[in-house]
């Protein structure tokens, strides 16, 4: 039987909720219950807070934690490819696409299903720079474009 543990973290873009299963971070959702003391006896939600609030405080580009998505081999590459996004760049969906080997709604697809947002940079991604909506495409994540433009804000002000 496999270990599971939550946790809550306060953030600029609202309350996240971290799953961990044996020692990896399964899942980065918003919402949930405010205890953010739950989960201080798993390590790996124990340094994800930490990496987040280094992320959120401009002070890291990137996370070095042990993951464990779960999702079919093609949206596990996807999953990969959006981590290769270095911090402060954005890609468009189509170049990633290419790059695949598939179609840029798949790969829309593969970010709108992202069990990890923000670790798994889901918002480095964009329809086309200057297009509608600011070009942004869109986000899964709570607040959606608005969290996005955040995310993308704060990670140019730390470049």
């Amino acid at each position: 039987m496999s270990a599971l543990a939550r946790a809550s973290f306060a953030s600029p873009v609202g309350l996240l909720v971290l799953t961990a299963e044996d020692d990896a971070i399964t899942r980065l959702a918003w919402g949930g219950p405010g205890d953010e003391t739950a989960g201080d006896d798993c390590p790996a939600l124990r340094e994800a807070r930490a990496q987040l609030a280094r992320y959120f405080a401009g002070r890291l580009r990137d996370f070095a934690l042990p993951l464990a998505p779960r999702g079919t081999p093609f949206l596990i590459r996807a999953w990969a490819a959006l981590r290769a996004i270095p911090f402060g760049e954005v890609r468009t969906y189509g170049a990633l696409a290419d790059m695949l080997g598939t179609s840029p709604r798949a790969l829309a697809g593969a970010c709108a299903r992202n069990p990890i947002p923000i670790i798994v940079p889901c918002h480095r991604v964009v329809a086309r720079p200057g297009g509608p909506n600011g070009g942004l495409g869109g986000y899964s994540g709570e607040g959606g474009l608005a969290t996005k433009r955040r995310l993308l804000d704060l990670e140019a002000a730390h470049r």
